[in-house]
């Protein structure tokens, strides 16, 4: 019996591993050519390690193709993804705060009305966006993609927030209002600290997606001075001259640097949070 027990183990554990090596392999790929010499050996060897080593990828890659190097490029990135992180937990919080736990006037068609626009796909709604933007004179400027995150412009995180706020035991306000806690310091001090997995989820969700944004930047951000580095990549890719694949492929491993590092370290945090602040309604 333990046998056939082991052999089944055997199996799945070999299979979950050639699937692993399967799914990781584009990765491995591209982190092995960034350090090889020409396109050549990239494109003309089935070898994944290079024959030789070198780091002229990033060293040239870095430095960018024209005027303006990749050390821009990230800051301009950063500059635009970070308060966008940031005013997306902040407003989407306070608002699913306020549906989650007051009632009001016209809550369920508003409520309703937020949640259809997760049905509208971003094709749709880019015209009107871009025609309401150039009013505002905000086209070429980071401010389309800021300021409706500081207004709560993503459905999505909305509603996840609320889907967490009504798990967690509406007692704990009546508790806290006894007390003599008004609305926003049940939010700050008793709700917050029980929010962490979501807050943490959406911090991450909201960074990877802005962060990897090719279209929208396309769209608002003419100048290449302010250009993000979805659209530095692409800029790269240049079809009047030959492409060097082992400088895109190197910026395209340290794009990907800050996804990973932002993913790995706010895991640490979910965790923890979902272990120490779980409740059961």
């Amino acid at each position: 019996m333990k046998k056939k027990v082991y052999i089944k183990k055997f199996i799945q554990y070999t299979f979950l591993i050639i699937l692993g090596l399967v799914i990781i392999y584009p990765l491995l790929w591209l982190f092995f050519s960034s350090f090889k010499v020409d396109n050549e050996e990239i494109f003309g060897s089935l070898n994944l390690i290079p024959a030789k080593w070198t780091l002229d990828g990033y060293i040239n890659g870095f430095k960018g193709s024209g005027q303006y190097g990749f050390d821009l490029f990230f800051l301009n990135t950063f500059i635009l993804v970070v308060p966008t992180v940031f005013f997306t937990i902040i407003s989407s919080t306070i608002v699913a705060y306020g549906f989650a736990r007051f009632e009001f006037p016209l809550k369920k068609i508003l409520f309703s009305l937020m949640l259809a626009t997760l049905m509208l796909p971003n094709a749709v709604v880019i015209i009107p966006r871009y025609i309401l933007f150039n009013y505002f004179k905000w086209i070429d400027t980071y401010y389309p993609f800021i300021v409706p995150a500081a207004f709560a412009g993503s459905a999505f995180f909305v509603f996840m927030m609320v889907q967490f706020l009504r798990g967690i035991p509406i007692e704990l306000d009546e508790s806290a209002k006894i007390d003599g806690c008004n609305s926003f310091v049940i939010l700050l001090r008793i709700l917050l600290p029980l929010c962490k997995p979501a807050l943490f989820s959406m911090g991450i969700f909201q960074f990877i997606w802005t962060w990897n944004d090719f279209f929208n930047p396309m769209i608002f951000i003419n100048s290449t001075y302010k250009f993000t580095v979805s659209l530095a990549l692409r800029m790269t890719q240049d079809t009047a001259t030959i492409v060097i694949w082992n400088q895109v492929l190197a910026m395209s491993v340290l794009t990907l640097v800050p996804c990973i590092f932002i993913f790995f370290i706010s895991q640490k945090y979910f965790v923890e949070g979902i272990a120490t602040t779980g409740l059961k309604a």
